[in-house]
């Protein structure tokens, strides 16, 4: 379950081929932190030097070539910082076995540091996306379609930007802010002509009015009134 996490981290990484066990290793690791279900600024984004070059079946999924790894940092000098990112949060991630056993082998060529499950916890969207839709397609795109998320931008994969998208897809399988609202507008909220969108990061502040003195007078009596009515129970008060 999630919900006694008010931290977590919604991860992606790319990757040089399909298995660590033929020695393959992470190129990019994208995390997106989420504080009680609500985007923060905080992320975490890195490409890295795998030591190896990157199978061509590969690049054609994430684009990521072996020229533009050569000057990125190895593993061993980012681990530290993911390690420190990621303590203590819960880590949600689509198909987790992959990119949980890709970590750990990065983790287990540093020697004697533990597992990634050693720092923080672990939830597969993926399991919960098929006990959800069973007997359906629960790829990333196939819910983004079924959940009426805009993926239109991403052409190639990339750890970062799936990472966004997979934060906006479990938002909406765990009920998003829908649930305030009720069955019928949750439903509404999921027809066809529905598109989640994310606000720009630059946007400007929400402006703030104040209420002024003859408006807090009439909340206050207000709290008053309730606080009689509910026999001293009126939490607004305390």
């Amino acid at each position: 379950m999630t919900e006694k996490y008010s931290r977590q981290i919604v991860l992606d990484t790319e990757t040089t081929g399909l298995s660590p066990k033929e020695g393959h290793r992470i190129i990019e690791i994208g995390c997106i932190e989420l504080i009680n279900r609500r985007f923060t600024r905080n992320q975490f984004h890195v490409y890295i030097n795998p030591q190896r070059l990157v199978d061509p079946g590969a690049m054609e999924v994430h684009g990521i070539t072996n020229e533009f790894l050569a000057d990125k940092p190895l593993f061993a000098e980012i681990a530290r910082d993911f390690i420190e990112f990621t303590r203590g949060a819960q880590l949600l991630i689509h198909n987790a076995p992959f990119d949980v056993g890709f970590l750990n082998y990065e983790y287990s060529l540093l020697g004697n540091i533990g597992t990634l499950e050693n720092y923080c916890a672990i939830f597969d969207t993926l399991a919960l996306a098929r006990s959800k839709h069973p007997g359906q397609r629960n790829s990333l795109d196939a819910l983004c379609k079924r959940y009426n998320i805009d993926n239109s931008h991403r052409e190639l994969h990339g750890a970062l930007l799936d990472a966004e998208i997979l934060a906006d897809v479990y938002l909406q399988m765990t009920g998003g802010q829908d649930s305030l609202l009720g069955e019928e507008n949750t439903h509404a909220s999921n027809s066809a002509n529905q598109v989640v969108q994310r606000l720009a990061s630059n946007r400007p502040p929400l402006k703030v009015i104040y209420s002024n003195e003859t408006e807090q007078a009439e909340h206050l009596q207000r709290l008053e009134a309730i606080d009689k009515a509910s026999k001293g129970l009126c939490l607004w008060k305390l």
